[in-house]
């Protein structure tokens, strides 16, 4: 008998990023997760948010898949100090199950979700277009022309952007540095992770609500002529929510179409529709944020 063949190794960044994903169950309804340092000051949102639709999932029957979720930043995290997710068993139903999270630091609550749950059900079935764009593989990797833009930027910012990541990005519109033209604001990113994952649907969309923070509220800036590299504005997420509408697969390419249609009071409103290379919309996202001009 042929013995078997070893598993291929998974990326280190992947690997390590799913690490940060498993929670620690400290009680029943209670978890701890550690955090990475990407290069901002402060915890990134999409790992807060990944980690709490975790926590919430593991209270939940494994046949019903989260179909959405609304969450709020409320204080900057810590990425030194472990999070704390206590989860509220709010209902479970004959179809649906709803769980509400807080996420805690250094005694304080720094961010707090509530995603719905449901089992699988036949009902009607319509969705938007997919953008006309580009495949992935008919664009630039930006791994050569972020190199050129590093240089142009300052030191704190350069650090964020030097980050090696678990995704890697292809974008349909130019990346302009730190302080573009002004633009429509619209926007079509290709995202996948950067090695194959396990066959698990609660994981893909945990994952999915990690990346989705990604390039998302940069959306809002587009057309004043600033992104989140420049000096003269101050970017942070105030809330997040997101629908899954199917199943999807994160380590294969996903589109996330953006637009935003307003900005006002200092706060930016983006949306995104996210679609799989055969047309699906898997899913769709809204965030509003802090875009607050910085006066010389």
């Amino acid at each position: 008998m042929a013995a078997n063949r070893p598993e291929r190794a998974m990326n280190r960044l992947l690997e390590d990023l799913l690490k940060v994903m498993t929670l620690e169950r400290l009680e029943l309804d209670l978890f701890r997760g550690e955090s990475r340092d990407i290069g901002s000051p402060q915890v990134f949102g999409g790992q807060v948010l990944g980690q709490a639709l975790t926590a919430a999932a593991a209270t939940v029957d494994g046949a019903r898949r989260a179909h959405s979720l609304h969450a709020y930043f409320l204080r900057r995290g810590d990425f030194n100090a472990p999070i704390v997710y206590e989860v509220d068993r709010a209902r479970d139903g004959n179809h649906f199950a709803t769980r509400r999270v807080v996420a805690i630091q250094h005694g304080e609550q720094i961010f707090n979700l509530s995603a719905s749950f449901q089992s699988a059900e036949d009902g009607f079935d319509h969705q938007s277009p997919m953008p006309s764009v580009p495949p992935p593989e008919a664009l630039p990797n930006p791994e050569a022309q972020l190199r050129e833009l590093l240089e142009r930027l300052p030191a704190h910012q350069r650090r964020r952007l030097e980050q090696k990541r678990p995704f890697e990005f292809r974008f349909v519109e130019p990346m302009e540095l730190p302080d573009p033209p002004k633009r429509p604001a619209r926007r079509h990113v290709w995202f996948r992770a950067i090695d194959r994952l396990p066959d698990d649907e609660a994981l893909h969309r945990s994952l999915l609500a990690y990346v989705s923070d990604y390039h998302l509220l940069d959306t809002a800036a587009m057309p004043h002529g600033v992104s989140f590299a420049s000096d003269r504005i101050l970017m942070a997420s105030v809330d997040h929510a997101m629908w899954f509408h199917r199943p999807v697969r994160v380590d294969e390419w996903l589109l996330f179409a953006t637009d935003s249609p307003s900005a006002s009071g200092a706060r930016g409103f983006a949306r995104g529709q996210i679609f799989a290379t055969d047309g699906r919309l898997v899913a769709s996202a809204c965030q509003e944020g802090l875009i607050r001009p910085i006066q010389p």
